[in-house]
Parts: structure tokens; C-alpha cells; sequence
């Protein structure tokens, strides 16, 4: 039963989405929206189950929520995902039939691009509603893809966590082991690498891996080896769930920051990584950069400028979360929930009254 789903968090929404003609499944989550509509991307993603999609769609929701209560935005949390078939192909029908599903909650959920999704696809689900994100940009505007923003947020979250457990103020020859070289982590290895820092590089492509190694000097590796690389930085920028007892384990760095959503594969992670101690940058709180552009987009109340200032503010919010944890000896994971959960509960208070 949903409500008996081991990640239901008292959502607000959970819709399934059904389309005979197109093919589509899609779950939308629609978390909080103490604080604003809830806003989140939309993946497209072959699961295991229709289980595992439901698990992802109420985790990133929720995670969503935390998100943009904590980067100071006026939306709350919610997520879609499309079950990706090989009977049910991403035609134009099938994205205007989802963009019909976002339409149908009037506003209560915002949608952008995440894992799958490219920015022709968010305008192609723009024919049905108006509610989504991440559409091309015109003139000065913000919007476009959101994974460079995204990867700027990495850099400078990365850059407090190097600061806070190396005490180093630049990147110079810090190694950083960054898993996934997509959008987001393409970019952030091109920053890393200008910025002089040594990487090792890994991804499910083998031969992207070995070309961005190439031509920024550094060194590739399987996919299955990344985890176990002495470094200083592990930086996971792929799916979820990758820290479990298993990888801690395996670890051989002092600091983990990246871009993943739900890196935590349970609750008890963050205690086992500040075990281990290691430094853990929260992911929701690290990976804002992207969110912070799509709402300065959906909203049209801000320029460039403002999005970077907005992004920049990351590097010092998370230097307040491992000061705190320092100083309550609690996980970094939790500290940040904890402020979260404050700035959602303020939020529903300032709602109801």
C-alpha cells in the first residue's frame, strides 16, 4: 500500500499517470508545497519494478523539497518520472501526454529536465502546460539546461568541504575521483581540471571517460574501480544510492561531494561515512545550483547575475553545516534535515495562519 511505502513522507500528491495511446507510465510526487508549488525535474528511466520507480519518484521528492526550502526558494518539493519501455519509445505524443498529467495538477507541480530529459524534450511538454522549466533561453533570460548550473554549485560546495577538512583554499593538485561525466559532471570536471586539480574519471561509457582524461590530463578509470581510488574527493554525479555499507567501506578519501541525488542508499549512511570520517556534502544542498536556475527561470524575477550570487551562497551554507556538525557531533546528513524540515515547518506555519 502507498501510504505504507517505506519513503512516504506524508506527500502531498502521488499521482500515476496512464496514457494508452502513447504508451506513457509516470509517476508524478508532489511532496511538499509549504513553501511554494512543488518543483522538481522529470527523469526517464528504465526501472527494475514499478516499485523502484515509485521509491525514486517519493524519494527525490522529497529530497526536493529539502532542496529548495534550504537554497531560500520560494517552491516547495516534487519529482516526476516516466518509466522508460522499449514498447513505449520518448515520442513527442508520448511528452505531451505527461505535459497534459503536469497540467491536470494546476500548478502544483513545476517540471524541468533531470536524468534522460533534454531541454527540446521540456519544450515539447510546453505545448500542454505552462508549468514546466528549463526551455532555451531568449535574450538575457536564464533557463536552458541546468546541468552547467548545477556543476558551478558542486565547485564551490566542493571548494567549503576542501577548505573545512584540507584546509586548502584552491584546488591545486587535490584529487578528485568523479563518477558520471554527464552534464553535470562533464562541466564540473572541465572547472576542476582549469582550476589544477589531478582527476581520476569514471563512467559508464568507457570511451567518454578515457577522452575527457585525455585532453584534461588526467587518468580513467572502470566504472566498478572509481569507489575504491585513493583520493581526496569522491565525487558521485550519477544516480543514486551509492553510498551504502559496502562502498563506505571502500572508500579511500576524505571528503565525498558531488551531484547525485540520493546518495545515501539508507538513513544510516551519513553516521557510517562521519565514522569513517569523512566529510559528507549533503547532496541536496551541493546540487542546488540547477533548481536555483529553473525557478529564476519559471518565476521571471531574476537575470544571470542573480542566479550566479544565488549559486555562490552554497559555499557558505555549507560551511555552517559541517561547523554545526562539528560542533553537535552529529552527521552532516542530519544536520542539514534538520534545518530543512525547520524551513518547510516555518513555511506551512506562515500557510495556515
Amino acid at each position: 500500500m502507498l501510504f505504507d511505502a517505506a519513503d512516504f513522507d506524508a506527500h502531498e500528491t502521488v499521482q500515476f499517470v496512464h496514457d494508452s495511446a502513447t504508451g506513457l507510465r509516470a509517476i508524478i510526487a508532489v511532496h511538499s508545497t509549504a513553501l511554494g508549488p512543488g518543483a522538481g525535474g522529470c527523469r526517464w528511466w528504465q526501472y527494475a519494478d514499478d516499485a523502484a520507480a515509485l521509491t525514486d519518484a517519493l524519494r527525490l521528492s522529497r529530497g526536493m523539497s529539502y532542496k529548495n526550502a534550504m537554497a531560500g526558494l520560494p517552491m516547495g518539493g516534487g519529482k516526476g518520472v516516466i518509466l522508460k519501455s522499449p514498447t513505449a519509445p520518448k515520442t513527442e505524443a508520448l511528452l505531451e501526454a505527461f505535459g497534459e498529467a503536469v497540467n491536470s495538477l494546476g500548478g502544483r507541480y513545476v517540471t524541468a529536465e533531470d536524468v534522460g530529459m533534454v531541454d527540446a524534450d521540456m519544450q515539447v511538454i510546453a505545448r500542454r502546460t505552462r508549468h514546466v522549466s528549463g526551455l532555451p533561453v531568449h535574450g538575457n533570460g536564464v533557463g536552458g539546461n541546468p546541468g552547467p548550473m548545477t556543476a558551478e554549485g558542486i565547485f564551490v560546495g566542493m571548494r567549503a568541504a576542501v577548505a573545512h577538512k584540507l584546509g586548502r583554499h584552491d584546488f591545486k593538485g587535490v584529487h578528485v575521483a568523479i563518477q558520471g561525466l554527464g552534464s553535470v559532471g562533464g562541466a564540473l570536471a572541465e572547472k576542476l581540471a582549469v582550476a589544477g586539480a589531478r582527476l581520476t574519471l569514471a563512467d559508464i561509457d568507457a570511451d567518454r571517460a578515457r577522452a575527457y582524461a585525455a585532453r584534461l590530463g588526467g587518468a580513467a578509470v572502470p566504472v566498478a574501480d572509481i569507489t575504491r581510488v585513493a583520493a581526496d574527493v569522491f565525487s558521485p554525479n550519477a544516480l543514486g544510492a551509492v553510498l551504502d555499507a559496502a562502498t563506505i567501506a571502500a572508500l579511500d578519501v576524505a571528503i565525498v561531494a558531488g551531484a547525485a541525488n540520493n546518495q545515501l542508499a539508507t538513513p544510516d549512511d551519513g553516521a557510517r561515512l562521519a565514522a569513517r570520517g569523512i566529510l559528507y556534502a549533503p547532496d541536496y544542498v551541493i546540487n542546488a545550483g540547477g533548481i536555483i536556475n529553473v525557478v529564476a527561470e519559471y518565476l521571471g524575477n531574476a537575470d544571470a547575475a542573480h542566479v550566479a550570487r544565488a549559486i555562490a551562497r552554497i559555499e557558505g551554507r555549507l560551511a555552517d553545516i559541517f561547523s554545526e556538525a562539528d560542533r553537535s557531533g552529529r552527521p552532516t546528513d542530519a544536520v542539514a534535515d534538520t534545518m530543512a524540515r525547520a524551513l518547510i515547518g516555518r513555511g506551512a506555519l506562515a500557510a495556515a495562519a
